[in-house]
């Protein structure tokens, strides 16, 4: 593991016991309907979640699929095994980083992450084991928040990264749709009801 990584553990540990509380406006009144979307459009018998963190997702896991999900930070995994078992949710959870998936090729029929590509200090790299570990005609599914496309706004994101990544470890000006497409997908598609920061991702390998 890099120490890049290591440093940016390190402050997901940190934040850990308060992330739920400092994200419940915005969870409330804009990622919760994102999510939603997301996981109407998973399919197949394996799903793998990339970047648990505390659970957020467990409420929109289908019943009937076999789950699979990961996080990097010690403390967030240990919250979202807390919440595991206060709800009974049916998921095998791991402690992994996404940039080095221990996982066999081909093992998932989706994959699915929800802001966590703004962590990962090498994208393109842990997008790779995404397409890695996704089954042939599968897919994977994110949802991210991207630098901006209008002009002031990406030079006010470019200017304000240093201090947001210092503080909380996550980017907020990343590419990441041009990202996934440099990973070999057969088809990239946007959702056509994304905002100019918020995108819903879908890969189809």
């Amino acid at each position: 593991m890099t120490i890049e990584s290591c440093t940016i553990i390190k402050r997901y540990n940190r934040l850990a016991p308060y992330f739920d509380g400092l994200e419940a406006i915005l969870e409330g009144v804009l990622f919760s309907r994102w999510r939603k979307r997301l996981w109407s459009k998973v399919t197949g018998e394996h799903i793998l979640e990339v970047g648990v963190g505390t659970g957020k997702n467990f409420r929109y896991y289908p019943k009937d699929a076999r789950m699979t999900a990961l996080d990097f930070s010690p403390k967030m995994l240990e919250l979202a095994q807390q919440k595991q078992k206060n709800k009974n949710i049916a998921v095998h959870l791991d402690l992994m980083d996404v940039e080095r998936l221990y996982y066999a090729d081909n093992s998932f029929d989706t994959v699915v992450a929800t802001f966590v590509f703004c962590s990962v200090p090498a994208p393109r790299a842990g997008l790779r084991e995404l397409y890695r570990v996704c089954k042939p005609g599968g897919q994977v599914i994110l949802l991210e928040h991207v630098l901006s496309s209008r002009r002031w706004l990406a030079m006010l994101m470019n200017l304000l990264n240093p201090l947001v990544v210092r503080a909380v470890g996550a980017n907020i000006n990343r590419q990441t749709i041009k990202s996934v497409r440099a990973c070999g997908f057969n088809q990239v598609l946007v959702d056509s009801r994304s905002s100019d920061i918020i995108k819903l991702i879908q890969a189809i390998k």
